[in-house]
């Protein structure tokens, strides 16, 4: 394993070994190919952007990530192709030298349907496809597809390439972190532990949601974030049902707000809740953050290499339990996801699938963990996540923003009665003589 100095410094320096880059970037694409070497596909056919990023170490910006822009192809023998959108395929002929300048080409997608066939694109791909599958001799053998639009999919079919699910072989290649990917994680998570800290600063009566994920946002791109996908703030009465969402909704004295952070940085993602109280806690908050602290922990505390993802979901607690008909229907509040350069990786666990299909935990997997409980009041609930690193004999913790109690923000207040008597207790000025 590298050894990798300075965690949490982003510069490169001559000095000492910091992230390998390099590493990086071909052990991603070693594991890769490992993984469809023992798959019986011929190739694999790529349109979403963190696969995309995954193999080929490029990256266009986050405007081009719900648009199917892009598409690459890793065959079985050779380099992986990427069709790029435009001048970005000259400007990774120059820049990206870990491929050959012959791996970026200049392509069109139909962008979602929004080019139909009528205008020759997704024909156009599926011919460029059809060519390079020949060229390597592998036309006649099934092509795993991560994610498309129909569109493209028919062009395919029509010109004779047989397709299939290939988000499996990818999604085992991603389950397992090198070192270099760990240590990005962490500093994803480090940006967050800062974010937090601006956080409740800033909570207090009259600063409104969306505020709050404005600042944070600005925040977080001050220290380095590449992409903020989401921040979740629900406060108050939002608090129960958990909508997902934030809002415009002022914070008031004696609420319960709790936030998710879910951004970037060098492509990789933080899943990660903390709760608040805002000024002050009732008895009903402080037995539902208890309550939810101790879910989170009976699940981390199962976390090791040979146990499974049916162990950690068994418990937690049931539909029933938490007042819901199924476990589809409260799917999410106890939860847990690989994390990568997607948000969802395998291992994904819950009640709903992980009894009945449970995924052996190894080394080197890094998932999230996150719960949730509703308080006795109505209004209230907790809801707290941890990321964790998979290690030899356990696991390590990366979400360091302290969460084993639930912290008040806001304004300190002292009552006149306290002043009085803190001058009546004062003791009498000795004379002067």
């Amino acid at each position: 394993m590298s050894q990798i100095a300075s965690r949490g410094a982003t510069m490169a320096v001559d000095w000492e070994q910091r992230i390998d880059f390099a590493k990086l970037r071909r052990d991603r694409l070693e594991r890769a190919r490992a993984q469809l070497q023992d798959s019986d596909l011929g190739a694999l056919l790529m349109f979403d952007p963190n696969n995309i990023r995954y193999v080929t170490s490029t990256h266009i910006g986050e405007w081009a990530r719900d648009k199917n822009a892009r598409f690459a192809l890793l065959p079985r023998s050779g380099d992986p192709v990427l069709w790029d959108f435009g001048s970005a395929a000259r400007h990774h002929q120059l820049y990206a030298p870990w491929l050959p300048a012959a791996s970026f080409r200049a392509g069109v997608t139909p962008m979602r349907g929004a080019m139909p066939d009528e205008t020759g694109v997704p024909d156009a791909l599926a011919a460029q496809v059809r060519r390079e599958l020949e060229e390597r001799g592998v036309a006649g053998e099934p092509v795993g597809i991560d994610m498309t639009d129909m569109v493209a999919l028919d062009a395919l079919h029509r010109a004779g390439i047989a397709t299939c699910d290939g988000s499996r072989v990818l999604m085992r290649a991603r389950a397992i972190k090198t070192a270099e990917e760990i240590a990005l994680l962490d500093h994803a998570a480090a940006i967050v532990d800062a974010t937090y800290e601006r956080i409740y600063e800033l909570l207090r009566p009259g600063v409104t949601e969306s505020h709050i994920v404005a600042e944070a946002q600005r925040f977080l791109f001050e220290l380095g974030s590449e992409q903020v996908e989401a921040i979740n703030a629900v406060s108050g009465d939002r608090c129960n049902p958990h909508p997902h969402v934030f809002s415009d909704r002022l914070l008031r004295p004696g609420d319960q707000a709790f936030f998710d952070i879910i951004h970037s940085f060098m492509g990789y993602r933080t899943c990660y809740y903390r709760t608040f109280s805002v000024g002050g806690a009732n008895a009903a908050q402080l037995d539902a953050y208890k309550r939810c602290r101790e879910w989170l922990d009976d699940a981390i505390d199962l976390v090791k290499p040979g146990a499974s993802t049916g162990d950690i979901a068994a418990v937690w607690p049931t539909a029933h339990e938490l007042g819901f008909d199924d476990e589809a229907a409260c799917f999410g509040l106890q939860f847990g996801h690989g994390l990568g350069v997607g948000l969802y990786e395998a291992p994904m666990i819950s009640r709903l699938h992980s009894l009945q299909s449970p995924v052996s935990i190894e080394e080197g997997m890094v998932f999230a963990l996150e719960t949730y409980c509703a308080a006795s009041d109505g209004i209230s609930a907790a809801r707290i996540e941890e990321e964790v690193v998979v290690t030899a004999d356990g696991c390590r913790i990366i979400t360091r923003f302290p969460a084993d109690e639930l912290l008040v923000a806001g304004r300190s207040y002292v009552r006149g009665a306290d002043l009085l008597g803190a001058q009546e207790r004062a003791p009498e000025p000795v004379a002067s003589t």
